[in-house]
């Protein structure tokens, strides 16, 4: 959890202190943006590329090799000399991300048995909710205070600190494949596996381009004033902590029709946050509801992922996380175009809404298959 907090501080913290960046590396905001491209680029090479490459290794080993990368990318990009280098620091620090969550996300439901693999995910993942809501203020105040620098300087210091506690807590675990990279591959061809993959990409992509664009939102629609955003922002943060426990429960009841009643929900809440996003009371109550669905959601369609892709799960898991990265880059494409062609950023609940019913759908179709294939098998 704590080298996930660490992680996510340092591919969201950046954007809190992209100015000072800037002015550091004697370059444009826009130019500065790119680091942010670059670290996502990173994810979503490294994803299957590392994951195929150390698939034969044990599971210790690999776990702390792929944060020492993180920690040198992040004390890379501390000391970059020019804008280049920090590109080439960012893409680094990002290549061992999606392998790390894929083989966390593995060890971490193997440990804890049968019928509780959700919440184990659940727990891992907090350290994402951790990282937005408080790593990335963190981070931007050391920014602001002490030079940007300083910021990825701290990022490496408490990843080299997680560190430790993996070297001292996590036990080592055999790799769960000896097959071959191409016998690995072959677990894409599943159909339960693409639509696994599937149902996280389409799923989320609705939330997550709400989220994109939650500033505009707020001020511009719901008429927040600036100053109360940061607050706004804790209280979806504190949604998100709420819904990645509660997520993992329901999931490990019965994980298909948990993640099918929740993407409903989610689906209406955004339906609804349309239709009234101009009360700033209505704003800030469903401000939380949208943060307790939006990571509900997570636990078991990464849960999902596992028990498809049995053959190789860390890998599946990893290409899933890339395919994630590709969806939150969709979405901000998306969302930007909703906004330049329309009156308003108002229309993106409802294109949130309407993205989330397809992810709806696929769920629907997932469930429906299972059903058909236990029909079979007790035939």
């Amino acid at each position: 959890m704590l080298v996930v907090f660490s992680l996510t501080t340092g591919e969201f913290v950046i954007a809190g202190i992209l100015p000072d960046v800037a002015d550091g590396l004697d370059v444009s905001v826009p130019a500065a943006g790119l680091l942010v491209t670059a670290y996502a680029a990173g994810m979503i090479v490294g994803g299957p590329v590392v994951t195929v490459l150390t698939a034969r290794m044990s599971r210790k080993p690999l776990i702390a090799g792929l944060v020492a990368v993180s920690v040198l990318g992040n004390l890379g990009s501390a000391l970059a000399p020019g804008y280049a280098t920090a590109l080439l620091t960012r893409f680094v620090a990002g290549l061992a991300v999606a392998t790390f969550f894929a083989v966390a996300i593995a060890t971490a439901a193997a440990m804890a048995g049968p019928g509780r693999e959700s919440s184990a995910v659940a727990k891992v993942a907090l350290g994402m909710n951790l990282g937005i809501i408080l790593g990335s203020p963190i981070g931007t105040f050391i920014g602001q205070s002490l030079g940007w620098r300083a910021t990825f300087a701290t990022v490496a210091a408490l990843t080299a600190a997680a560190l430790l506690l993996v070297l001292l807590a996590v036990p080592d675990r055999p790799s769960e494949t000896t097959r071959s990279v191409l016998t690995e591959l072959r677990v894409f061809a599943d159909r339960d596996v693409q639509l696994a993959i599937a149902l996280t990409a389409v799923g989320s992509v609705g939330v997550v381009m709400v989220f994109t664009y939650i500033v505009p939102l707020l001020t511009g629609v719901s008429g927040f004033s600036s100053a109360a955003v940061p607050i706004l922002l804790l209280v979806y943060g504190a949604g998100a902590v709420v819904g990645n426990f509660g997520g993992g429960w329901l999931a490990d009841r019965s994980l298909m029709a948990a993640v099918r009643g929740l993407l409903i929900a989610l689906a209406a809440t955004l339906t609804l946050f349309w239709a009234v996003a101009e009360s700033p009371v209505a704003a800030a109550v469903l401000t939380f509801a949208v943060g307790v669905l939006a990571f509900a959601i997570i636990p078991g369609m990464q849960a999902r992922v596992l028990t498809t892709a049995v053959a190789a799960p860390t890998l599946a898991v990893a290409v899933n996380a890339s395919g994630f990265q590709l969806a939150a880059a969709f979405a901000g494409w998306l969302g930007g175009r909703v906004i330049a062609g329309g009156p308003g950023p108002r229309p993106l609940y409802l294109v949130g809404a309407l993205l989330t019913v397809a992810g709806v759908l696929i769920a629907i179709h997932i469930v429906r298959r299972d059903r058909r294939e236990t029909v079979r098998a007790d035939a």
